[in-house]
C-alpha cells in the first residue's frame, strides 16, 4: 500500500511518500517481533522556499499497527509530540544553550528538567499560569515548592 501526503508550512513544502509491507512471509526474524505486522518506509522530500534548497530523505520503521492509509499521518503525529516536548524543554530550560557534554551529564540534566516540567503542569495554580510562571514562584517559595513537589 502506498499513499501520498504534503504539508505546507514554515517556508517549506514536503511530501512524504509511505510505503507499507504487511506481508512479512519473507522476514526471517517473526518469531523475534511477536506483534511486528508491518514494515514501513517513509520517502521525504522538503523544498525550503526561502533558499530554494531540497532535501531527500529515507526513513525506515516497524509497527504493530495494521495497514492503513492513516499510518503515514500517525508517524508524522508522533514527531509533533516530540517535536513539541523538545520545544518546550528548550524555551522552558533553555536545553539548546546547555554546555552539559561531559559523560551524562546532558542525559541526567534532561530526566531532571523533564521532571520538573510534570511536577510543574501539575502544580496546582490558577488555570492560566504560564510554566515560567510557576517556576518562579516555585524556587523562591518553599510553600509553593513543596506543592509542586507535592511532599
Amino acid at each position: 500500500m502506498i499513499s501520498i501526503d504534503e504539508d505546507l508550512g514554515h517556508g517549506r513544502v514536503e511530501t512524504r511518500k509511505c510505503s507499507i509491507i504487511d506481508d512479512l512471509t519473507f522476514f526471517d526474524s517473526d518469531k523475534e517481533w511477536k506483534c511486528l505486522r508491518t514494515l514501513i518506509k517513509i520517502d521525504s522530500e522538503r523544498f525550503a522556499k526561502v533558499d530554494g534548497k531540497y532535501q531527500k530523505e529515507t526513513r525506515y520503521y516497524i509497527s504493530s499497527l495494521k495497514t492503513e492509509a492513516s499510518i503515514n499521518k500517525k508517524i508524522r503525529a508522533h514527531w509533533a509530540v516530540e517535536n513539541n516536548l523538545h520545544w518546550v524543554l528548550d524555551v522552558n530550560f533553555n536545553e539548546d544553550a546547555s554546555r552539559k557534554r561531559i559523560g551524562y551529564a546532558a542525559a541526567n540534566y534532561n530526566i531532571i528538567a523533564k521532571t520538573a516540567l510534570t511536577l510543574i503542569n501539575k502544580a496546582n495554580a490558577p488555570k492560566r499560569t504560564s510554566k515560567k510562571n510557576k517556576r518562579y514562584p516555585a524556587a523562591l517559595s518553599s510553600d509553593f515548592r513543596e506543592k509542586v513537589l507535592q511532599v
